[in-house]
């Protein structure tokens, strides 16, 4: 069996080429953001996330200079996190600007998490512009002790 053919019909079923077109978009969207990042937010590469998971709990991370809270939307569906919000345009509207690479206006991006997780225990707060989301991980995602009789 061919590398090729392993990587894209291994087990489960195409798992492995949803992971690498993943790959490729979050590649993709890096790249406008370097190139464009006045255009990057539109397609979805604002605002940058970091997701991880310690124990019981995925976490996600943003920075989201400007934007404050009550501009912001989080949701959790299945398992996808979408956060939606908006930042104001600065209110020096005579000035003449040099350079303008921070975006203005609404955004949104959604990832896929790793394991279900539980939304209705979802925590999230503000903080110098950063914001943390605590997505404890749903009971069917936990694992569990199973006893073996003899």
């Amino acid at each position: 069996m061919s590398f090729a053919h392993r990587v894209l019909f291994g087990r489960p079923p195409f798992a492995r080429v949803d992971r690498f077109m993943e790959g490729l978009v979050n590649q993709a969207q890096s790249e406008v953001q370097r190139l464009w990042p006045n255009v990057a937010g539109a397609v979805g590469g604002f605002p940058s996330l970091n997701v991880w998971e310690e124990g019981d709990v995925v976490y996600a991370e943003a920075e989201v200079p400007g934007v404050k809270s009550e501009d912001l939307d989080l949701s959790v569906v299945g398992r996808e996190l979408t956060v939606k919000g908006s930042r104001a345009a600065p209110a020096a509207q005579d000035a003449t600007y040099h350079r303008r690479e921070r975006g203005v206006g609404e955004f949104s991006r959604t990832v896929k998490l790793p394991v279900d997780v539980d939304a209705d225990k979802v925590e999230a707060s503000l903080v110098d512009g950063v914001l943390k989301i605590a997505l404890p991980k749903a009971a069917s995602a936990k694992p569990r002790k199973i006893d073996v009789k003899s």
